[in-house]
Parts: C-alpha cells; sequence; structure tokens
C-alpha cells in the first residue's frame, strides 16, 4: 500500500479554522474517516490529491510533496465526489470513461481496450452508448467511478460516495470498494459502509478525536454525536 502523511495539517477557510494541527501516517489498504458537517473530514480528504492545500504543515503521499508536486500525485490519487453529476463531462457513458485517458498517450486500440475492461468491471457494459446525463443516481456514481478506475490510480479517494443513492445502490458502491486492489479512503456519514474497513478515523471541529479499527472508532463516534 502506499503511505499517506498528514504532517501538523491545518487549513483555514477565511477566519475558521476547519482542519487544526492533524499529524497522521495512512498505510492501511481501506481506511474510514467519520465526523458530523463541518468537523473538517471532507477538507482532509481533499488534501490528498491537493483540491485543498493546507495553511500549514505539508501532506506527502508516497514520498511526494502534494504542493508542490500536484501533478505526479494526482497520476496516483483518484477522487470520487458525493455528487457524481460534478464529475461527469462528456455526452456518454464511454465517452465520459474514455476522457480521463486523454493526457495518458495511449494508442487508440489500448485506451478503448482499458475503457471497456472498465466499464465490464463495473456492470456498464450496456449502458455504453447511453446519454451520460440521463442515468439513474446508482448508475451516475458508478460512471464517476469508472472514470476514476481507468486511469489505475494507486489511490482512490472517495467523499461521501454513498450519500446521495439509495440502499441498494449504496451496497453496490460497497461491493466495488471491496474488490479494489487500490489503496482507499472513504469520508462517510454512513457507518455501516466502513465496518468492515482497517481503519476508522472521527474528526470534530478539525482534530482527530478517535482513530482505531472500526469497531472502536465508530463506537466512539456514536457516543460523540448522541
Amino acid at each position: 500500500m502506499s503511505e499517506i502523511v498528514f504532517d501538523g495539517v491545518s487549513h483555514d477557510f477565511g477566519a475558521e479554522r476547519v482542519v487544526d494541527e492533524v499529524s497522521l501516517v495512512l498505510t492501511e489498504r481501506r481506511i474510514g474517516i467519520v465526523g458530523a458537517n463541518g468537523s473538517g473530514k471532507s477538507t482532509l480528504a481533499r488534501m490528498i490529491n491537493g483540491l485543498v492545500s493546507p495553511t500549514d504543515g505539508r501532506v506527502v503521499v508516497d514520498g511526494l510533496d502534494v504542493a508542490r508536486r500536484a501533478r505526479e500525485v494526482r497520476r496516483r490519487v483518484g477522487f470520487v465526489f458525493t455528487n457524481a453529476d460534478n464529475q461527469i463531462v462528456m455526452p456518454t457513458v464511454r465517452e465520459d470513461v474514455a476522457f480521463t485517458l486523454r493526457r495518458h498517450k495511449l494508442d487508440k486500440a489500448d485506451a478503448a481496450a482499458r475503457v471497456d475492461a472498465t466499464l465490464k468491471r463495473l456492470g456498464l457494459t450496456d449502458l455504453a452508448d447511453r446519454p451520460a446525463h440521463r442515468l439513474s443516481g446508482g448508475q451516475k456514481q458508478l460512471l464517476a467511478l469508472a472514470s476514476v478506475l481507468v486511469a489505475e490510480p494507486e489511490i482512490l479517494v472517495a467523499d461521501e460516495p454513498t450519500t446521495l443513492l439509495d440502499a441498494r445502490n449504496a451496497r453496490l458502491i460497497a461491493r466495488h470498494f471491496a474488490s479494489l486492489d487500490q489503496q482507499l479512503v472513504v469520508v462517510s456519514h454512513q457507518l455501516e459502509l466502513l465496518e468492515d474497513f482497517d481503519r476508522v478515523i472521527v474528526m470534530e471541529h478539525g482534530r482527530v478525536v478517535a482513530d482505531d479499527v472500526p469497531s472502536v472508532a465508530l463506537d466512539a463516534y456514536r457516543v460523540l454525536i448522541a
């Protein structure tokens, strides 16, 4: 697995400190981050591939300082947002997945093969020529995941990927997550998604207040929000 290091990281949004002196080393295969709205969990996750920059401290991915080497880091780190519509940019499903590879300098045959394999893996082959924005919510989230995975990142960060989904599609996303070879960092309010992860981090007021195996960390979070 990769190594993600938060070294004394803080982030200020205006006058408000939303992440406050967080230091972590993440090496586990599947890591969850939980916390109430405004706890800083999404901000922390977005620092991993440079979507948000620290006000203080630094984030390092496999020895690469994210602030200084963001382009290299983003080749290693894929990001899935809560709302898949924010990631869909092309008219059809196949075109949207292929769009990710535009900078990878693959020949057409290799790119097409990778796209087809990714669509098949996520059960989207029959939807390949469907208008992307006319998919169901669950299908759109699978498309967003496919558009990230086709680039074969080493790390996948997902920010509340099941929040807008019904129970069936949330379980489907969870099953796909379980099958991934990549290191996975998931921010979620849906605690059941994280119960079989390797590690869960609990955020509150910008700080880490619990960091343990899921059974311990999630119980600490339930007490916190009770």
